[in-house]
């Protein structure tokens, strides 16, 4: 990711919202061995995936011929 064009993203969330990131930081740093993981890297890896399974369940829907 050290190579990639990055952006600024400035959002307001719950201070629940930010325990359950900081708990998924913590899951990452303890269960990755890539060395220390940064919040931007967990929210980028979750909005990936959760692109993924999007993109397979439109995929799903498209009426088959």
């Amino acid at each position: 990711m050290a190579n990639q064009d990055k952006s600024q993203l400035n959002v307001r969330v719950s201070v629940e919202t930010i325990k359950k990131l900081n708990e998924i930081v913590e899951f990452y740093q303890e269960n990755t061995k890539i060395g220390k993981v940064h919040k931007g890297d967990v929210l980028s890896d979750i909005i990936d995936k959760s692109h993924e399974v999007m993109m397979k369940q439109k995929l799903n829907k498209r009426p088959h011929l």
